[in-house]
C-alpha cells in the first residue's frame, strides 16, 4: 500500500485515477489547484505525487519547484501531448518522471509501482550501513542518503538511482541508453536527454565545480562513469 496525491484541475480525471489506485489498495489524496497540491505535501510525506502542469493558483513547474524545497517525494509530472519542453522543464526542477496526456491508466499505475519499488521504502535496514566515501563525498546506499564535507544533499529518486548505479560500478562506461533503461525501465517512452538533464542536476549537486568534476565523468561519444 502507497499514499498517493494526485492533483489535477479536471475532476473527471482525477475521480477515475483515485478509483483505479484505491482499487489497487492504495491510499489517495486529491488536490485541484497549486496552493491546495502544497497544503497537502507540507503536510504529508507522499509515496508518489501525481502533478499536472497546467493548474490554477500555482502552475504545476510552481508546485514542484515549492515542494523540492522542503522535500524529496518522488514527483511525476502530466504533461501535454508532444510537448517537450514541458517534460523538460519538469525535469529541470526535480521531477523523476513524466506522462503525456492523454494516457493509460495502466501506464499510471505502472510507473506509480516502479518509483515505490525503487524508493526502497519499508525496506528492512540492514545492521551494518552499505557506506561509500570518495574524497569528501559519501554516500549510504541502504539510507540514500549523500553527504559532503558532512553536509546532507538533497537528491531525488532519480539523481540517487543513477549516483548509485555509477558509484557502485567505478570506472564503467555506461551509454545514456543504457542507463534510461537500467534506471527508468525498458518500458520507459522518454529519449536520452533524460539521462542528459538528471547528470547536469547531480554533477550541479555533488561537483563543486560541475565543468570540472571529480567524481561523475563523461567519455566522450559512449556515455558517464564513476571514476574510483
Amino acid at each position: 500500500m502507497g499514499r498517493i496525491l494526485v492533483v489535477d484541475d479536471e475532476k473527471l480525471i482525477v475521480k477515475g485515477i483515485k478509483f483505479s489506485l484505491e482499487q489497487d489498495g492504495m491510499q489517495v489524496d486529491c488536490a485541484y489547484d497549486g496552493g491546495e497540491a502544497l497544503e497537502f505535501a507540507k503536510s504529508t510525506e507522499y509515496d508518489v505525487v501525481l502533478l499536472d502542469v497546467m493548474l490554477p493558483v500555482y502552475d504545476g513547474f510552481e508546485v514542484l519547484s515549492k515542494i523540492r524545497e522542503f522535500s524529496q517525494m518522488p514527483v511525476i509530472m502530466l504533461t501535454a501531448k508532444g510537448d517537450d519542453m514541458d517534460k523538460i522543464l519538469g525535469l529541470e526542477y526535480g521531477a523523476d518522471d513524466y506522462i503525456t496526456k492523454p494516457f493509460n491508466i495502466l501506464e499510471v499505475k505502472a510507473r506509480i509501482k516502479a518509483i515505490m519499488r525503487r524508493s526502497s521504502k519499508g525496506k528492512v535496514e540492514n545492521v551494518k550501513s552499505n557506506v561509500i566515501t570518495k574524497g569528501s563525498l559519501k554516500i549510504d546506499i541502504d539510507a540514500r542518503s549523500v553527504m559532503i564535507d558532512d553536509r546532507e544533499i538533497n537528491l531525488t529518486a532519480k539523481e540517487f538511482d543513477l549516483l548509485e548505479l555509477l558509484v557502485t560500478n567505478p570506472n564503467k562506461v555506461y551509454s545514456r541508453e543504457k542507463l534510461l533503461n537500467v534506471v527508468w525501465g525498458y518500458e520507459y517512452p522518454g529519449d536520452v536527454r533524460t539521462v542528459d538533464v538528471h547528470i547536469r542536476r547531480l554533477r550541479e549537486k555533488i561537483e563543486s565545480n560541475p565543468s570540472d568534476p571529480k567524481y561523475v565523468f563523461t567519455k566522450w561519444g559512449v556515455g558517464y562513469y564513476f571514476k574510483e
